[in-house]
């Protein structure tokens, strides 16, 4: 009966973060498209700052609440080191997805666009998979790395910044999300991206989702389940919710975890 109410919570943050992540990427690259029209490496830079500093704030915003994934890959490694249920990952995958189309309807219309318009950027090339590869485990080595260390706090900083630096160290710009890489399709800019290369791009994220599960469990081999469920930021002990409520998000009992109080009859 206490349950829905977390989950309806999370979904939502998950589905309004997202929708805010796809709106800033795509957003962004039309706003660099139309200040510096012919410079290409100017109009890469003014995006993945955008994008930088705008995954720093949407992670703050909606982190507490959900842990701010906006990513179906975090999530189902998440659940594979057991910081969340696998269901709960499940039902997350619709509300990144859709969110991610519905930030990208957003930022077309923001810039008098048509509300769609499918992307014919390709970018399917062997370079941009790997690139896709080396972007999406470098970033869950990151969320997990501050986890396992203590230092979740730190995380909406080191992934905006993250990401801000693979725009530029990989030749894909860092998609690294599977869920955005659909809605970068919904609009012929600059940040998009056609549809006959996104199986290779999503493909190209998986498996760098499942490297990275396993290269976490050989660096940090001790990850709890309760450090697991603090990605990207501790959101299982805020404010209102109780901690069996938090059982619910994926987060395990531990023993460092208070019980919950025996509340009067």
């Amino acid at each position: 009966m206490t349950s829905a109410p977390v989950l309806w919570r999370r979904l939502t943050a998950e589905f309004l973060g997202s929708a805010f992540l796809a709106a800033a990427v795509i957003g962004s690259g039309i706003a660099a498209q139309r200040l510096s029209p012919g410079q290409t490496g100017l109009q890469l830079l003014e995006n993945a700052a955008a994008t930088a500093a705008g995954l720093f704030a949407i992670i703050l915003m909606f982190g507490p609440v959900s842990g701010g994934h906006f990513n179906p890959v975090v999530s189902f490694v998440d659940a594979a080191l057991g910081g969340l249920s696998w269901r709960d990952a499940a039902t997350c995958l619709p509300a990144q997805v859709t969110g991610c189309i519905a930030g990208a309807v957003a930022a077309n219309l923001m810039f008098a666009l048509p509300a769609v318009s499918i992307s014919d950027m390709h970018r399917a090339t062997s370079g941009h998979f790997l690139s896709e590869v080396i972007a999406t485990l470098g970033l869950l080595l990151v969320i997990f790395a501050l986890a396992r260390s203590g230092r979740s706090r730190s995380a909406p900083a080191a992934v905006g910044a993250y990401i801000g630096a693979a725009y530029f160290f990989t030749s894909s710009t860092s998609f690294a999300n599977p869920a955005i890489t659909i809605g970068r399709m919904f609009s012929d800019t600059f940040a998009g991206i056609a549809p006959s290369s996104m199986p290779s791009f999503i493909a190209a994220q998986v498996i760098g989702g499942f490297l990275a599960a396993g290269v976490i469990k050989a660096l940090y081999p001790a990850i709890t389940a309760a450090e697991a469920a603090d990605i990207i930021v501790p959101h299982h002990r805020d404010a209102g919710r109780a901690p069996a409520r938090a059982a619910h998000d994926g987060a395990l009992p531990s023993a460092d975890r208070p019980p919950s109080p025996v509340q009067p009859r």
